[in-house]
């Protein structure tokens, strides 16, 4: 009998243990795509809409919406861009350091269409 109440009070644990565990993760997600808003919003919302539903100030730089709407697009290969190309234009000639990438890449992410997943 004592047994069996242990099983259940740890199978109760669990699960009120469960939903708090994924809490962390999330909320860090969140956290990082708050910083890249507030970077973009500093070094790039000059040229580019970096957020929903806005034109460019620039008309040559792309909406950001429709860059991470690319069929094809990953977090991976934005990642990759952001960190190594090399054909930013003068204007962008900044270096983006690797912790700016991350928040950067996730907040783009956060302008995604819902029918296509983020990686």
């Amino acid at each position: 009998m004592a047994d069996n109440r242990l099983l259940l009070a740890l199978a109760l644990l669990g699960l009120a243990c469960g939903p708090l565990a994924a809490r962390p993760a999330r909320q860090a997600r969140q956290s990082q795509a708050q910083m890249g808003l507030r970077f973009a919003q500093a070094h790039c919302a000059s040229c580019h809409a970096v957020a929903r539903n806005q034109f460019s100030p620039n008309p040559a730089a792309p909406p950001w919406e429709d860059v991470v709407n690319k069929e094809g697009l990953t977090r991976e290969t934005l990642t990759y861009w952001l960190r190594h190309s090399h054909n930013f234009p003068e204007i962008m000639n900044f270096e983006i350091e690797d912790g700016q990438v991350d928040a950067l890449a996730d907040y783009m992410l956060t302008l995604r269409e819902t029918r296509l997943s983020p990686r």
